[in-house]
């Protein structure tokens, strides 16, 4: 174990997180036992760590050190063309807080790196002087020099200030990051019930919906303030948000996460947002639940959040060109948004995270067939071997529709962050292994594409 971990207290906590997995896996009825390694699931699993830390440390990181810090003004540039150049200078906030997460998280769980710190304060510090309106909520977006340009009709805002205000706690436990979280956390559940506030546009006869994001995102918020500030205030709400993510958004009879139900949990499948499913929503769902399942320890989650993930790669698998698809209809009806066929990369980086995290748990195998199909579908068609990083954005037979590394949803954010925490899961899955026939002796090792 020590051969993986630069220092003893990570490894430490590291093993003791792993344990608890395992307890919570063998409450399940999924018994495991813990063992020696083959050698080639040692050989394996250790080629796959060498293949995603290199894709970390010597592609994308260098590319958003290079090219995304504003030096000149605060913040973060997000704008980035393929080689990096900018061609934008507005500044989302939920995509500036997401890189003062990950690069304060970088500095906590992978390598203690002073500059990355550096980066995620000084992001702070600009967004919580420009970006924080007058009752605590946060703006859309900045221009560049920071003032505002889009009003706080987004829950989202507050959603990555909590992630960011909270890793930036953990990395240095200063009480002025501890208490933004806890600000921000407490605005984003507030506004849960009623997201967009006064800046809503539908009119009173519209059907009143429950959409899914706000509360997957609470599942995520829920195990990182756990994680950062070690507090249990809102256990209650997160656990109210996991249980309308798989009881209710998920449907048995369909077998698909929808997006949007009614306000009485019914589902509405005559119109084209009630028959709207967003696969890789789903799918990264599922992961910040196995998280939630393993942190709270409430295994009786563990085999309904696989069982989902298994039906949402089946449902959103594109048997034609592969990939996952970004959009589709319950029904096979057309899909009134016109990139419904596209293939995103952060759908494929989080249901690479959701098999990961279930294979690690379960040792089924049916996970890690299905991490071997994505990740081979990942690298080949979104790394960019000219300049670094991945593109975002492919048509559906896999052909890339824009160049751009960075923009008004794409930042430092679900590619390193899938890079790093996959890193974490075969370490994870080292620890122990499965019964045989369940192994990984007959995985070939990983390709260098």
């Amino acid at each position: 174990l020590l051969f993986f971990f630069n220092d003893t207290a990570t490894t430490e906590i590291y093993t003791r997180s792993i344990v608890g997995s395992v307890r919570c896996v063998q409450e399940t009825g999924y018994q495991r036992r813990v063992h020696g390694i083959s050698f080639m699931k040692q050989e394996v699993l250790t080629a796959y760590i060498k293949k995603y830390d290199e894709e970390l440390k010597d592609s994308v990181i260098p590319f958003w050190e290079k090219y995304g810090i504003d030096k000149e003004m605060g913040g973060f540039l997000h704008y980035l063309d393929q080689d990096g150049s900018v061609y934008d200078t507005d500044k989302y906030m939920w995509l500036q807080w997401r890189m003062v997460y990950m690069f304060a998280t970088l500095y906590t769980s992978y390598k203690q790196t002073p500059i990355w710190l550096e980066y995620s304060k000084q992001g702070f510090e600009f967004l919580v002087k420009h970006g924080k309106a007058e009752d605590g909520s946060y703006y859309f977006a900045l221009n560049r020099q920071g003032k505002p340009i889009i009003a706080p009709f987004n829950i989202f805002s507050e959603a990555f200030v909590v992630m960011g205000s909270a890793a930036l706690y953990k990395a240095t436990k200063e009480e002025k990051y501890k208490t933004e979280a806890i600000s921000a956390m407490n605005h984003y559940i507030s506004r849960i019930h009623n997201p967009k506030r006064q800046w809503e546009k539908s009119m009173p006869d519209k059907t009143k919906r429950l959409a899914f994001g706000p509360y997957m995102i609470l599942a995520n918020l829920g195990t990182v303030m756990k994680e950062c500030l070690g507090i249990t205030d809102y256990d209650e709400k997160v656990k109210e948000g996991i249980m309308l993510v798989v009881d209710k958004f998920w449907n048995e009879d369909k077998k698909v996460m929808f997006e949007n139900i009614n306000t009485d949990f019914t589902i509405d499948l005559d119109s084209c947002d009630g028959r709207h499913i967003n696969p890789g929503h789903g799918l990264e769902s599922m992961w910040f639940v196995l998280k939630y399942a393993e942190q709270n320890k409430v295994p009786e989650l563990v085999p309904k959040a696989c069982k989902i993930i298994k039906a949402l790669l089946e449902f959103g698998w594109d048997k034609q060109y592969g990939g996952i698809y970004y959009f589709m209809d319950v029904l096979g009806k057309p899909h009134v948004e016109l990139q419904w066929d596209t293939k995103l990369w952060w759908v494929h980086n989080e249901a690479i995270l959701s098999c990961l995290y279930a294979y690690r748990i379960t040792k089924d195998k049916e996970f890690w067939d299905w991490f071997v199909k994505l990740d081979e579908y990942s690298f080949t068609h979104f790394k960019d071997p000219k300049f670094g990083e991945w593109f975002g954005y492919l048509n559906r037979r896999g052909e890339v529709t824009h160049t751009l590394k960075g923009g008004r949803w794409k930042s430092f954010f679900h590619l390193p962050r899938y890079l790093l925490f996959a890193i974490e899961q075969f370490k994870g899955c080292l620890l122990y292994t499965s019964p045989s026939p369940r192994d990984l002796s007959t995985s070939r090792m990983p390709s260098s594409a």
